[in-house]
């Protein structure tokens, strides 16, 4: 297959371009800089990207969008936040629909902070948004391929959870702490985490290429678990205490805003359509991903 992808770089992408290279797909990268040979160039913010340049291509992967946790969310850095994902879909989901032959398939990044806190209540794809600062901006973000979708393409969207490995991402932040003694519960440690490990991220979506799936997608893992037990296995795997608590005023100060809506708030998110799907979790339990991530399986 040929396969356009944006984000080609970040934690996702990065891992995900080689693996698919692996098993012989040719992948072409969207960049918004000049485009070296094998590469395409578009320019999200301005809206421009040339149908023609997809014409032929057999799926496109979107991961590109600027990052939740990078920044404190002022008021100007949660409009980029929002900006980056619907002006950047759009632009895509709009020159798939103009494109000829055009792309059968859109694989199209969304995240499950589209659920809100759902407090120990188990979700699965059909519960609703919620109604915080993500919940909003993952309808929109979706809402976005509508030009694709309504031009026949088979849109997936996939509802990223907590993605987990050595470097990068929450996990990679938490390692160092932990590695030091330092580690402990967030807040109450009780709201819940769902998880996946980065290889079953990258499976994952290899396996939604081909599948006849379409609509939301859960990328977590099947046991989502609290941040307590995430903390304690976390500690157990690593070998290190876990007796160092940061409360959440602390990280408040911190973080800001992101640590109600993206550390503190509890998501029990199930992947029901995944697992309907036949997909066969490399990682199913959060021990064997912690394992996997810290090179310790």
């Amino acid at each position: 297959m040929r396969i356009a992808i944006t984000g080609a770089r970040g934690l996702i992408g990065s891992a995900l371009v080689p693996a698919l290279e692996g098993v012989g797909h040719t992948v072409v990268p969207l960049v918004r800089r000049t485009p070296r040979a094998g590469e395409v160039g578009w320019d999200p913010a301005r809206r421009q990207l040339n149908p023609a340049d997809l014409s032929g291509t057999d799926a496109v992967i979107h991961l590109a969008g600027a990052g939740i946790g990078d920044r404190r969310w002022t008021p100007a850095y949660k409009r980029t936040l929002l900006d980056s994902r619907v002006d950047g879909t759009t632009t895509l989901s709009e020159a798939i629909a103009a494109a000829e032959p055009r792309p059968p398939v859109l694989l199209s990044s969304s995240a499950i902070g589209w659920y809100g806190d759902t407090g120990d209540r188990a979700v699965d794809e059909s519960a609703p948004a919620g109604s915080d600062f993500l919940g909003d901006l993952c309808r929109r973000w979706e809402e976005a391929t509508r030009a694709a979708a309504d031009a026949g393409v088979r849109v997936v969207h996939l509802r990223t959870g907590l993605v987990c490995a050595g470097k990068g991402g929450l996990l990679g932040r938490l390692l160092p702490l932990f590695r030091l003694c330092l580690g402990g519960k967030l807040g109450t440690g009780k709201q819940y985490w769902s998880w996946i490990s980065l290889a079953d991220e990258i499976s994952a979506i290899q396996h939604l290429l081909d599948s006849d799936v379409s609509g939301p997608v859960n990328l977590t893992g099947p046991e989502p678990v609290t941040n307590a037990e995430f903390t304690k296995v976390l500690g157990r795997v690593l070998g290190r205490p876990t007796l160092a608590p940061v409360p959440a005023f602390a990280l408040r100060i911190a973080v800001g805003e992101f640590a109600d809506v993206g550390v503190l708030t509890s998501q029990r998110v199930l992947p029901k359509v995944l697992e309907s799907s036949a997909y066969p979790f490399q990682h199913s339990t959060v021990e064997a991903t912690l394992r996997w991530a810290t090179g310790r399986d």
